[in-house]
C-alpha cells in the first residue's frame, strides 16, 4: 500500500483493514434507520460508480469497500468511506 493512501487509512475514524478490505460494523435503532441509511449510500456510491459490499440484518449493516478492478484498496475506497462517515456525522 502506498504511504499516503495508508496515511489515508489511518485518518479514518471507524474503519479498520481485514482481509485486504476497509470496514465497517454500523449498529442503528431498527431496520428502517438501517436500511434508510443503506439507501443513502447507495445513492452516493452509485454516483461515485464505486460500490461496497455489504450486508444488513435487522439494525446492523456491514461494509466492506474494495477496489475489484485493482484487487486492491485505493483512494476510490478511502473517498467512500469518508462519504460514509460525513453521512454519519450529519
Amino acid at each position: 500500500m502506498a504511504d499516503s493512501l495508508e496515511q489515508h487509512i489511518n485518518q479514518l475514524a471507524h474503519w479498520e483493514v481485514i482481509d485486504g478490505k476497509l470496514c465497517r460494523e454500523l449498529v442503528f435503532k431498527d431496520f428502517s434507520e438501517a436500511f434508510g441509511f443503506m439507501s443513502r449510500v447507495a445513492l452516493v456510491s452509485e454516483k461515485m460508480d464505486h460500490h461496497p459490499d455489504w450486508s444488513n440484518s435487522y439494525n446492523r449493516v456491514s461494509i466492506a469497500l474494495v477496489s475489484h478492478d485493482k484487487k486492491a484498496l485505493t483512494m476510490r475506497d478511502v473517498r467512500l468511506a469518508q462519504a460514509i462517515n460525513a453521512m454519519l456525522e450529519s
